[in-house]
């Protein structure tokens, strides 16, 4: 199964389609958003989404009860973490960067999916492999990206959205 993986989209709602469109086009079977939607507004465009939807908070997501309710239809957005199964790999998903090396030495997990530095990281960590796929909005390093990851293969693509 393909996992569409995306991270930082900042309101940049045309990066944001871009990014769904992308993951649908593909046919990609659950979505994951490693946090920083900023506004509930951008659930708008996530509408087309028919597929699980794994989800945590960023630092910089204030209004959080607005949208935890707009995404209520799609999935939970989690607080900090997000422990989940996807196609019998054991995933966690988190924004901040600070515990991603101890999650995937842990051994728990198969995939630790994280954000908030906006710069691409795909690496394993013992049997872990770990992504960052970037920012969706490309404020900060001028690239907007997102990723799709292979469930089988555990091959991940990084995907640029300008």
């Amino acid at each position: 199964m393909l996992v569409g993986i995306m991270s930082d989209s900042h309101d940049y709602m045309p990066r944001i389609r871009a990014a769904i469109k992308t993951f649908i086009d593909a046919g990609a079977g659950a979505v994951i958003h490693a946090g920083d939607f900023i506004s509930p507004l951008t659930f708008d465009c996530f509408k087309g989404l028919d597929v699980p939807f794994h989800a945590v908070f960023g630092n910089n997501d204030g209004e959080k009860f607005l949208l935890r309710a707009r995404f209520a239809p799609l999935g939970q957005i989690h607080e900090r973490f997000c422990k989940t199964g996807i196609a019998g790999r054991r995933f966690i998903i988190t924004h901040e960067n600070d515990v991603v090396d101890s999650l995937a030495r842990s051994g728990d997990y198969d995939v630790v999916v994280y954000g908030h530095s906006h710069g691409i990281d795909l690496r394993r960590l013992g049997g872990t492999l770990v992504v960052n796929p970037g920012e969706v909005c490309g404020w900060l390093s001028g690239r907007s990206t997102a990723a799709l990851l292979d469930t089988d293969s555990l091959d991940v693509r990084i995907v640029d959205l300008a």
